[in-house]
């Protein structure tokens, strides 16, 4: 498969990706789990999830051999850092507060039904990023799919307030996808330095919130081993595992087919309920499922073909653009 301007090979993106897709997914019935031995927050649950996954990736990066990637100046890695955690931090917690405001369906159906409306249209705009026919198909598609899976079940109840949050959590998402995909088009990204970096961040953006809710659970003697268990799983599978591949294969994949991979999370999400947490089987299950699966499949198929059929090549920024 070709190389994008970062070296990493199309292919090896789009699979980076959906592993990453399918971890996020994960993390909901852990999160299930957790609530269910002790009685910690969400938020408190998020700190401690970027903590030990900031921690994870720290001693990997330290362990791991160092590739050669262009040197940058330290203004910019803070820049970088920055920003990254700060979306981060907004996308996690703003969704933690739709749920909370207007239940988990139309939270879920709102911020990734949004993300990737908002990303093709930032792509557009800042990067000239064209969907094409079959991508707007594929898009609508996940998008019906994902609407079927979350809302086809059982009754949901729209608020304001919920929705506006969930709004802002796809905003957050949308900068990180699109910020992850432009700098990823100069080369050399270090996906590893870009997530240690910005879990740092973000775990200090959430640590007051966290302090103010309680970051130490309570549970009985006999959960906490379970607990520690649910706890290192969450930071190392559906964050340090998870984030590291995304910003990987965010870097080189187009913003837009990035988006709609991801919603691979709600699909893994609802296997994992049947299969783990005992819920039911619904036709809306299948239906949605099968729509999403068929949706990224199709834009997989079409990003590869893309990267053949021009071999490669990626669109440099030029002096003065946007995020430039």
């Amino acid at each position: 498969m070709p190389h994008a301007v970062s070296g990493l090979p199309i292919g090896r993106g789009l699979l980076f990706l959906t592993v990453a897709g399918a971890a996020w997914g994960t993390a909901g019935a852990a999160a299930s789990l957790v609530y269910r031995v002790s009685d910690m927050g969400p938020v408190a649950l998020s700190f401690w999830r970027c903590a030990g996954g900031f921690v994870l990736l720290f001693l990997a990066r330290s362990l791991r051999r160092r590739t050669a990637v262009r040197p940058e100046p330290w203004r910019r890695r803070a820049l970088r850092a920055g920003v990254t955690g700060l979306s981060l931090a907004v996308f996690q917690t703003a969704y933690f507060a739709s749920v909370q405001a207007t239940g988990l369906a139309v939270a879920t159906v709102v911020t990734l039904g949004a993300g990737p409306v908002l990303i093709a249209l930032g792509a557009r705009l800042t990067m000239g990023e064209r969907l094409g026919t079959g991508g707007t198909v594929a898009v609508g598609g996940a998008l019906a799919g994902l609407a079927v899976l979350v809302l086809g079940s059982g009754d949901a109840v729209v608020r304001p307030a919920g929705v506006a949050w969930a709004v802002l959590s796809a905003a957050g998402y949308a900068v990180l996808t699109l910020l992850t995909r432009w700098w990823g088009r100069d080369g050399g990204t270090d996906a590893f330095g870009t997530s240690v970096r910005a879990f740092g961040v973000t775990s200090l953006c959430l640590l007051p919130f966290g302090l103010a809710e309680g970051l130490l659970p309570h549970t009985g003697a006999g959960d906490r081993l379970r607990l520690g268990g649910l706890l290192v799983y969450v930071a190392a599978v559906p964050t340090a595992l998870a984030y590291g591949l995304y910003f990987a294969g965010a870097a080189v994949v187009r913003s837009t087919t990035v988006s709609v991979i991801m919603l691979l999370e709600p699909v893994s999400a609802a296997v994992l309920a049947v299969t783990l947490l005992g819920e039911r089987l619904t036709a809306a299950t299948v239906g949605g499922t099968l729509l999403m699966l068929g949706a990224v499949a199709g834009l997989a198929v079409a990003e590869a073909r893309g990267a053949g059929a021009d071999g490669g090549a990626e669109r440099r920024a030029e002096p003065g653009e946007v995020f430039g």
